[in-house]
């Protein structure tokens, strides 16, 4: 009969892992929330975590691969509505309708976290585009379009859509060039309903 201890072993050693993982999240969380995420170093969260520099390191990369792990769970909870969930943004409203809805969850996601996302896009060339939660986006908008039947290619349009919800492009916008919230929106709006061809 096999041995049992290195299975428990590997057991605590998962269980291990999986409590660090979240003191080290639930310390950049706090420490991103009292300083801004600029203001952090990778050192800084290992010491408010109490766990070693390398494991930070090591499980996340660098802080913007951290603060992609901080958006996961905003970014599941717009994914799981998208297939499951009220429309407009779930199932049962016009592909328009929910073009629309879905631009309206990512820019309300930018507005409450546009510093996490921003440190998630552009902490290395095209980090944007690597992610799961952008190629969701992209097919969930590709289909749309497809729906739609606009003209050109869906899947390149895709992102020409996704493209004016990017962190970099949102921060200039309402900082820089001091356009609300409200006032994005419209503009985003407007370029999408473009899109659709005419009745």
């Amino acid at each position: 009969m096999p041995d049992p201890l290195p299975i428990a072993g590997e057991r605590r050693e998962r269980a291990d892992a999986t409590r660090n993982r979240e003191r080290v999240l639930e310390a950049a969380r706090e420490l991103f929330a009292q300083r801004g995420v600029e203001n952090v170093t990778m050192e800084d969260v290992a010491r408010r975590a109490g766990v070693a520099k390398g494991t930070v390191f090591h499980r996340f990369g660098d802080r913007s691969g951290l603060a992609l792990a901080l958006l996961d769970e905003q970014e599941r909870a717009i994914q799981d509505q998208l297939v499951r969930g009220e429309p407009p943004l779930g199932p049962g409203a016009p592909p328009l309708d929910r073009l629309l809805a879905l631009v309206d969850a990512l820019l309300e996601l930018l507005e409450r976290h546009g510093d996490l996302l921003y440190a998630g896009e552009t902490g290395k060339p095209e980090a944007r585009y690597e992610t799961g939660a952008y190629a969701a986006w992209h097919r969930h908008v590709a289909v749309l379009l497809g729906a739609l039947g606009v003209d050109g290619d869906p899947e390149a349009m895709a992102h020409v859509v996704l493209a004016p919800l990017g962190a970099e492009l949102y921060r200039h916008l309402r900082g820089p060039r001091g356009l609300a919230a409200s006032e994005v929106r419209e503009a985003i709006h407007a370029v999408v309903r473009r899109l659709a061809p005419a009745p």
